[in-house]
């Protein structure tokens, strides 16, 4: 039986920057995307033989803007990555879009191409956050675009939601969450803005004491009244709270992200992506015209060494580690037996003293072989997961 493997893509074009994003991404013309297109053709054709053992069960295309490509070219990524890899028949293959950059004609176009799950960028349904935030379209636009994909047959998407946006208050966030409830979309992502370095925000209101030409972030304890909000509205509308920031309808859930949370192998490819293989990690580098050239100009196994940037052997100690801190996400948890099977030592015997302490403090439970945070624990979800961070003089166990 074939490994279990996924997949991530990533498009790094966008119309434009928005004031909060600090991600690879930036507005390039047609020639560029092309290129960059066949570049990540010939990478995702040279990594097949790596994983000639494993079967692909979800394939992500993120951003970026993907929907900024044209069908025919989304088609041919995902059609190299039939052609390179053993895809699973129901295979989870997700593409984020963001409204402005789609139509009726890109929506069917997607679906042909093997498309069967949307990740919309929404943020807000309020019209002057969205300008705030720099985002291109409007509520409006927004819906036109949740319509067209619903025509398309799209019977799985995801929308992704903000708080904690400058000028934004409790009763507009509210709004927000109901009127994107109202929609029923499968799955939804609610997420607290996080003041980036580099970010036109980060130069608004961390390197300006008083940035009075732009409006205020909302206080302290109105964001943890969002925060509440967004549990308390979105499970009135059945949504189930499956990890920290992310809410779906029974059977929704988004397979890739569980499996980046359950550290299923996973391969990224394009420019600054990440991946997560036979223990060992590594990232794409960053600098797309490079990434471009070095694929233009050498043979397919050096090409893939030469984009290649922090390479990690992950130790035994490393690796449990990320096991209890990435589980610990999932309101599931981290699985004790799993935990076993995998470093042939328990949980107790690795982390004994401080599962002992993190229950004392009603932080954690252990409830049917499983551990996971309460909702006490939750709220200090950091505080909980770097106490799984081992010294470094500690002894390794694998």
């Amino acid at each position: 039986m074939k490994q279990e493997l996924e997949i991530y893509i990533h498009i790094p074009f966008c119309v434009q920057k928005c004031a909060y994003c600090d991600f690879l991404s930036g507005p390039a013309g047609k020639e560029e995307q092309e290129a960059y297109v066949r570049a990540l053709r010939r990478e995702i054709s040279a990594a097949s033989k790596m994983a000639e053992e494993y079967e692909v069960s979800t394939v992500f295309l993120g951003g970026g803007t993907p929907s900024i490509l044209p069908p025919e070219a989304v088609d041919g990524i995902l059609r190299t990555v039939r052609e390179s890899f053993s895809l699973s028949p129901n295979a989870e293959i997700t593409m984020e879009l963001n409204p402005g950059t789609d139509g009726k004609e890109k929506m069917e176009a997607y679906r042909k191409a093997g498309i069967n799950r949307l990740s919309i960028g929404l943020q807000s349904a309020d019209d002057g956050e969205l300008r705030t935030l720099g985002r291109i379209h409007t509520w409006q636009d927004f819906r036109n675009t949740y319509e067209a994909a619903r025509k398309a047959g799209f019977v799985n998407i995801n929308i992704d939601l903000m708080s904690a946006i400058p000028g934004q208050t409790l009763k507009s966030y509210e709004k927000t969450l109901e009127r994107v409830c109202s929609l029923c979309p499968e799955h939804i992502s609610a997420y607290s803005l996080i003041l980036e370095e580099g970010t036109l925000f980060w130069k608004w209101y961390e390197k300006t004491d008083h940035p009075k030409d732009h409006p205020p972030l909302p206080d302290e304890e109105t964001e943890r009244q969002m925060y509440e909000r967004t549990k308390e509205i979105l499970q009135g509308y059945g949504y189930e709270r499956y990890e920290i920031s992310n809410y779906a309808k029974k059977g929704k859930e988004c397979r890739h992200n569980i499996g980046y949370w359950r550290r299923i192998p996973y391969l990224g490819f394009g420019v600054g992506a990440a991946s997560l293989f036979e223990e060992q990690r590594w990232s794409n580098l960053r600098d797309r015209k490079k990434y471009v050239e070095i694929w233009s100009e050498n043979e397919p196994k050096e090409a893939l060494l030469l984009t290649r940037e922090e390479v990690q052997k992950l130790s035994g100690r490393e690796a449990q580690e990320e096991t209890m801190f990435l589980g610990l996400r999932m309101m599931e948890g981290v699985s004790e037996a799993e935990f076993a099977a995998r470093f042939h030592h328990t949980v107790e015997e690795i982390y004994g003293d401080e599962i002992r302490e993190l229950e004392q403090e009603h932080l954690i439970q252990r409830k049917q072989g499983r551990i996971a945070l309460t909702d006490r624990g939750i709220d200090v979800s950091n505080h909980v997961m770097a106490c799984f961070l081992q010294d470094e003089g500690e002894e390794e166990s694998s």
